[in-house]
């Protein structure tokens, strides 16, 4: 058996302006995201779940997934704003005012049951690179694929000159992840990087971060849900001061660590990240891709 691929791929742009995960980057129409299934294809990867909207379902088919027929075995999950929520808190929130869903582990959970073997998760937003998915599909493919893993970034490489970006700050001892610290509102200021969502706190340009690219076996989709369940009782306990909060990955691989429930595995890779979390990205992107065609690494059209 080969790796499922999930694709987080039910975000609602608001920074982009539109949904980003379906806007044309490539040159015969291809978004972002088709690059990544084309590097997963290619790297031990045999099907892959996209977690959509429900309201963007016949957009996304016609968009994506009408490319990849009969090519990569697909399949899409749904993550809606009451999806796996009890229904006494979903009306309590709904009632205050809440109107986006619970965030990646939330998006995770809903593709749950399409998931049976070892499984990487991504952003749909994003660009891993081809050695990043060869390396991560090798671990997930062999003997140690019980164990989960992450494949981290260098900061700076991640940041966007047209604002903050939210990334899981990694501390790495010996291979292994020891912490990784999810900050919301990071940015490069008179050539400092730094963090400004609370007390400033300055980082290194090399300080590994994630990305959202992760490696799980499927056994760990239970402490996914534990963690989940225990998140929605503090939105429970206080529902108007929750309104906008998301309940992230790393932030619940952070508390698997620290419990001893997992020992995550870092995985090094000789790939660059790039992305498209603002509208003004997307030329930077364009050009990327455009570059990395023009240089062989992929076909002028991907999926033909």
């Amino acid at each position: 058996m080969g790796a499922t691929l999930a694709v987080l791929a039910a975000g609602m742009g608001s920074r982009y302006g539109g949904l980003k995960q379906m806007d044309k980057l490539g040159k015969h129409g291809e978004v972002l995201l088709d690059y990544s299934v084309y590097d997963a294809v290619r790297s031990g990867f045999d099907k892959v779940v996209f977690i959509v909207r429900g309201d963007i379902e016949n957009d996304f088919r016609e968009t994506v997934l009408a490319r990849m027929a009969g090519k990569v075995h697909c399949e899409l999950a749904f993550q809606e704003m009451d999806s796996l929520i009890p229904p006494a808190v979903f009306a309590a929130v709904k009632k205050a005012g809440r109107t986006k869903p619970w965030g990646t582990t939330h998006a995770l959970l809903c593709a749950a049951g399409k998931i049976e073997g070892p499984f990487a998760v991504i952003n749909a937003d994003d660009f891993y690179g081809r050695e990043a998915f060869a390396a991560l599909g090798a671990h997930l493919c062999g003997k140690d694929c019980d164990e989960p893993a992450i494949v981290p970034y260098r900061l700076d490489k991640t940041l966007s000159s047209q604002g903050t970006v939210a990334r899981g700050v990694c501390e790495v001892k010996d291979g292994y992840l020891v912490s990784v610290d999810e900050l919301t509102a990071i940015e490069r200021k008179a050539g400092k990087i730094v963090n400004t969502d609370g007390s400033v706190r300055s980082l290194a340009d090399d300080s590994p971060v994630s990305m959202n690219f992760w490696g799980f076996p499927a056994a760990i989709l239970p402490a996914f849900r534990k963690y989940f369940d225990e998140y929605l009782q503090t939105v429970a306990a206080d529902i108007t001061g929750n309104l906008k909060s998301e309940c992230f990955i790393p932030r619940a691989v952070d508390a698997f660590i620290k419990t001893g429930e997992a020992k995550v595995k870092v995985i090094t890779a000789d790939s660059d990240w790039f992305g498209v979390t603002y509208r003004e990205d997307r030329e930077t992107a364009i050009q990327k891709l455009s570059d990395l065609t023009r240089a062989g690494i992929y076909p002028e059209a991907l999926w033909h």
